[in-house]
């Protein structure tokens, strides 16, 4: 049903497109548009892992230099048919992970020193699974489409702000109301669409990484003490790269859910306890 709701989610961005730049931009707008920002978000997809490596100054280790998270990577990525990933420490003690890389054969794990201290090695194997569930199912290239349909539905806005668009006579009589309409509420639309995918990948990468792993209460257990952890020691992310981690390094609710990157972590460990039996 994620999967499912995956592609209606895309192919509801791929529509306020065509109807937005339909809109502001007649039949080339949406094209002008996708193009600015497929350029945009090309580069961010390629070097995606040595940017946000870099951003939360990630050190790569060897085997030598930490024998027991490399081995469970190693007999992890084997259980799940991928390339051995590289590994990296974050140095923050805020508990959280996330993988990156733009296809299974450039990926790396990277975890919190935070992460390692918290968690045993079962709770541990079910984050690295998750994050492995992601290298997996591709998630970096569909965050990347929806970021750049996303962008293009906010620079068709902008477009239609600044320079007005189409006239009233080429849309039919729109009114001026109507386009500020359009304007505020087609990026606040895109907004929503893509924070929903993320939530519904969250949900695929659960189940990928139970199966991974073999133990759906291993990942459970993981995401109750790091959900605790994360609130007690916050961590200073960039909202840009928030969905990458396993939990949100960001905390709110009612209507900021949203927005949130993230499921709530309660409907994530009762899926993965129906997933045990329970």
């Amino acid at each position: 049903m994620n999967r499912l709701k995956t592609v209606i989610l895309l192919a509801a961005l791929g529509g306020l497109l065509v109807i937005l730049g339909g809109y502001f931009g007649g039949k080339n707008g949406a094209t002008i548009a996708l193009v600015i920002a497929l350029v945009m978000n090309v580069g961010s997809y390629w070097f995606s892992d040595r940017i946000v490596l870099a951003m939360y100054h990630a050190q790569e280790v060897t085997e030598s230099e930490a024998s027991d998270l490399f081995g469970l990577i190693r007999d992890l990525t084997r259980n799940a048919g991928l390339p051995m990933p590289k590994v990296y420490i974050i140095p923050d003690d805020s508990p959280n992970a996330f993988a990156t890389g733009r296809n299974p054969e450039h990926a790396a794990v990277a975890v919190t020193q935070g992460i390692l201290r918290l968690l045993n090695r079962d709770e541990l194997a079910g984050v690295i699974g998750h994050e492995l569930g992601h290298v997996k199912n591709r998630d970096i290239l569909i965050q990347t489409i929806a970021a750049t349909i996303g962008t293009a539905i906010t620079y068709l806005a902008q477009f239609g702000f600044f320079f007005g668009g189409r006239s009233d006579d080429d849309r039919g009589g729109g009114s001026l109301a109507g386009s500020l309409l359009m304007m505020i509420l087609a990026p606040l639309a895109a907004g929503v669409i893509q924070m929903a995918i993320s939530r519904s990948r969250e949900y695929i990468a659960d189940e990928t990484g139970a199966q991974i792993c073999g133990h759906p209460l291993w990942l459970a257990s993981a995401l109750g003490k790091l959900q605790r952890g994360a609130e007690a020691i916050p961590m200073n992310a960039e909202q840009a790269t928030a969905h990458m981690f396993i939990v949100s390094p960001f905390f709110g609710g009612g209507l900021s859910n949203l927005f949130s990157t993230h499921p709530p972590i309660e409907n994530r460990i009762e899926r993965l306890e129906k997933m045990a039996g329970y």
